[in-house]
């Protein structure tokens, strides 16, 4: 079985109301993609779509894409894990090279959010949960993430200030990042203001800073087996470690409340796959739809022990110069969130770092990264760890 590499990685701009169609929004990061990998359309055998169906107002996007991308006749697959999509796409186009079925595969994610309205969003938000047990109840995400956060807090001392710092941190590099939603600086005092719009509160102890915004964008990456990779690419990227779990969409079922049982089982598979440790690791990309989640990624993923996600904060070692630089992009806090585009952003930034064409945001020397996306609350979990 042959070894999988990434060749090409691309993604459009994330903006709040895309002008165009679904699929001229899918062609800029597919443009992007061929563009950054030097190959056409024509050099690729199979395609994988992924987006969140339920914000789609094109039934079956698969299809429409290959024709407009130019991929036909080649197979199209549709992926769908809620916000984790595009890394489960990228699991399957490593599995379709691996097994040999096919040579060089794109992963499509997108998502066009503004097509329905705030209210339909937030509906199908909802129906992510049990539509039996539980959202007839009215959860929304912000009120999921926020019972994370409040156990998090009665565990381990976890304070909102905590949680503010990160915020902090992703605006200090999303103002670096041109394809993001939100550039603007971020303060501490921000979310102490009670005139300041980043101190409102959405699902205590959660506020509007606290939590990442829908967004239209689209993404692409190229996948190739070892052999079509050393052909037509310079600096590949290979594919490590791939970590995949799952856990009881009603969470009565569960009984961890200050992580995400997903994201250690994935990790714990993609480390092990990998031959690798969380020190290994030289730069990640986590999932970071809201600053707990991002707190959690760090003891989830070994980076500190259960509780340590604070001290790894407050003492910057995620920041770009730190021990484990984390979502130095701007993360979704910054970039948006486009439910079937994020995984593949996040994969993108990572092979960026990778090939040394990460400017502003390069981590020095970076030759190991990781990954970390979740559908749902913590419903499905990917980790996925890359190496130049």
């Amino acid at each position: 079985m042959t070894d999988v590499a990434i060749i090409g990685a691309g993604q459009s701009a994330f903006v709040r109301a895309f002008p165009g169609s679904v699929r001229e929004l899918a062609f800029q990061g597919f443009s992007d993609a061929t563009g950054h990998a030097g190959i056409t359309a024509a050099q690729i055998d199979a395609s994988v779509v992924c987006s969140a169906p339920e914000y789609d107002l094109q039934r079956s996007p698969a299809g429409v894409f290959a024709e407009y991308l130019g991929l036909n006749p080649g197979p199209t697959f549709y992926v769908e894990t809620l916000c984790s999509s595009g890394s489960t796409g990228l699991k399957l186009a490593y599995s379709l090279i691996r097994s040999g079925l096919h040579d060089v595969v794109a992963v499509i994610g997108f998502q066009k959010m503004s097509e329905i309205s705030s209210a339909e969003t937030q509906e199908r938000m909802g129906r992510g949960a049990d539509i039996q047990w539980e959202s007839p109840f009215g959860t929304m995400m912000p009120a999921y993430y926020a019972m994370y956060a409040r156990a998090h807090m009665d565990a381990y001392g976890t304070t909102p200030q905590d949680l503010a710092a990160i915020r902090v941190k992703a605006a200090t590099y999303g103002q670096l990042n041109e394809r993001a939603v939100y550039r603007k600086a971020v303060t501490p005092e921000m979310f102490t203001d009670p005139e300041n719009r980043m101190s409102g509160s959405v699902a205590s102890p959660l506020r509007v800073g606290d939590c990442c915004a829908n967004a239209d964008g689209s993404s692409c990456i190229i996948v190739a087996s070892a052999e079509k990779a050393r052909a037509l690419c310079d600096k590949p990227v290979w594919i490590r470690g791939i970590g995949a779990a799952s856990a009881p969409v009603n969470l009565a079922g569960r009984d961890l409340f200050t992580g995400l049982a997903v994201a250690r089982q994935a990790a714990s598979q993609a480390y092990d796959m990998a031959g690798m440790r969380p020190e290994d690791i030289d730069v990640a990309e986590v999932h970071d739809c809201f600053t707990i989640a991002e707190m959690m990624a760090y003891e989830d993923l070994g980076f500190a022990e259960p509780g340590g996600g604070r001290d790894l904060i407050n003492t910057r070692q995620t920041y770009l110069d730190g021990r484990i630089p984390v979502n130095v992009d701007g993360g979704l806090l910054s970039k948006g969130h486009p439910i079937g585009a994020t995984g593949g952003s996040q994969i993108r930034t990572i092979v960026l770092q990778l090939r040394g064409e990460a400017g502003d945001i390069q981590v020095p020397d970076a030759a190991v990264g990781l990954v970390h996306n979740i559908g749902g609350v913590g419903l499905y979990g990917n980790v996925t760890i890359l190496a130049r």
